[in-house]
């Protein structure tokens, strides 16, 4: 038997998730895994938060062949401890990590000797062959070979290139069956209807995005799930778990604006009575695409704009022109389209006045949700290593870096960052969008808590 696990959230750590969502990134390893005959089961930690002697509890009464134990740099810490805990319980087991960490920085969870192997990027392949070669005894040389596999050879840590999944539709369904679905915070503030449940639609990216990590993950080219898949798993949503709603995860989902209309078109189609939100970005829309997606239930539009500072728009290679942020705005509003928008303070380089210049840019955009984040320097992308190199830090929590210059210090930040929140939330343009989008009684109670938070 297979066990899959995640780790218990980090403790007061200002950076965990508020929500708990069902690990999709498991489930899809799980439903690869269970294709081929093996037999698994998913041990979600993070929504249990167990303590390590339950967690070996946990692993004794299982006795797992294998255990893969997934991680972000967030939960570094977490995650060696899972696998000491899973090796004291059950020394003869296979203990094999994946997730983001261990894609970008495989030789730092290969230095601690209760970790076996490193899956590197998407993990479905790349986990079946792993498992076939551990559970038919082949030699190390051999498992060392597998693409997207990195481990301890001679000594040394090796590590393949992963090699990516060209046809997302050949991945089976998420195997969510395995996952305690009505344990989970099944509902979103930006959508109106519940229960909420999450999708994943594409992996990849072509942009260049200073920040972000996304290409070292998943890779550099785009590839989708065919729109016809996308209905079929949607109905499978449904008809098992009662969907309502649908949080289509992916940071690019009209990118592709031909095949994003056909998808439209086959919800309708299939009418199926669904509300749902996706993520994009705002040069790749049109009022067309708009009226497509909002007759097939699109509610909300999320959009990551980042900086209202053309300097900062360049310094993070987001290439996208405000102006046309504006617009596409301005179209979502003439649809009825809902947005939502976020943008980072805190970036290298950055100025006060460049904070309030984004400050100033969100405000002017009217939208119906804006949240500002304090940027985090996260292994895998290219602003974590100038961060590093040049000792823009002055704390770090396992393998995130808190930025540091001499304009600001993170204390600095969480104040802008609280005092733009809190402004942006209390405009009179916003209360009066609430009135007519949800009535009197509703602003007078979100005007409230403004107030008094």
């Amino acid at each position: 038997m297979i066990l899959l696990m995640t780790t218990a959230p980090p403790e007061k750590s200002p950076w965990g998730m508020a929500g708990k969502l069902p690990p999709l990134g498991l489930a899809y390893v799980a439903g690869a895994l269970e294709k081929n005959g093996y037999a698994v089961e998913i041990f979600d930690n993070y929504l249990m938060e167990r303590s390590i002697e339950e967690v070996k509890l946990e692993v004794r009464k299982r006795q797992p062949e294998i255990v893969g134990i997934t991680c972000s740099s967030l939960t570094y810490t977490r995650c060696i401890e899972t696998a000491k805990a899973v090796k004291e319980a059950y020394p003869s087991c296979k203990v094999v990590v994946g997730g983001p960490h261990p894609s970008y920085m495989p030789q730092t969870m290969l230095q601690h000797q209760e970790i076996d192997y490193v899956v590197i990027g998407e993990g479905e392949q790349a986990m079946v062959q792993l498992v076939a070669s551990i559970t038919n005894g082949e030699k190390a040389e051999t498992v060392a070979k597998i693409p997207g596999v990195a481990c301890k050879l001679n000594g040394e840590v090796v590590k393949t290139a992963p090699k990516f999944i060209n046809d997302l539709d050949q991945v089976p369904f998420p195997a969510r069956h395995l996952l305690p679905m009505k344990m989970y915070d099944r509902a979103l503030s930006y959508l109106d209807v519940k229960p909420v449940d999450t999708m994943s639609v594409l992996r990849g990216c072509p942009y260049k995005c200073a920040y972000c990590e996304t290409r070292a993950l998943w890779g550099t080219t785009c590839r989708a799930f065919s729109p016809q898949r996308v209905v079929d798993e949607i109905k499978h949503m449904v008809e098992n778990y009662g969907s309502k709603g649908i949080y289509f995860v992916g940071d690019n989902f009209t990118i592709n604006k031909k095949h994003t209309s056909e998808l439209c078109r086959l919800i309708v189609e299939n009418k199926l009575d669904i509300k749902w939100i996706c993520e994009t970005r705002a040069d790749l829309i049109s009022k067309e695409l708009l009226v497509d997606m909002k007759s097939a239930g699109c509610q909300t539009i999320f959009f990551g704009v980042e900086s209202g500072s053309p300097t900062i728009q360049q310094k993070l290679h987001k290439n996208i022109d405000l102006q046309e942020v504006k617009s596409t705005f301005d179209l979502c509003r003439q649809v009825g389209i809902k947005t939502a928008t976020s943008f980072m303070l805190g970036i290298p380089g950055e100025t006060v006045e460049d904070m309030k210049e984004t400050f100033k840019f969100a405000k002017s955009l009217n939208a119906d949700w804006c949240l500002f984040n304090i940027y985090i320097a996260c292994p895998g992308s290219e602003l974590y290593d100038e961060v590093m190199s040049q000792g823009l830090y002055d704390q770090m929590d396992n393998y995130l870096a808190r930025v540091k210059t001499k304009d600001f210090d993170y204390d600095m930040l969480v104040k802008i960052q609280r005092d733009f929140q809190r402004n942006c939330q209390r405009s009179a343009s916003r209360l009066i969008r609430v009135i007519r989008q949800e009535g009197i009684g509703s602003a007078v109670k979100k005007g409230a808590k403004l107030i008094f938070h």
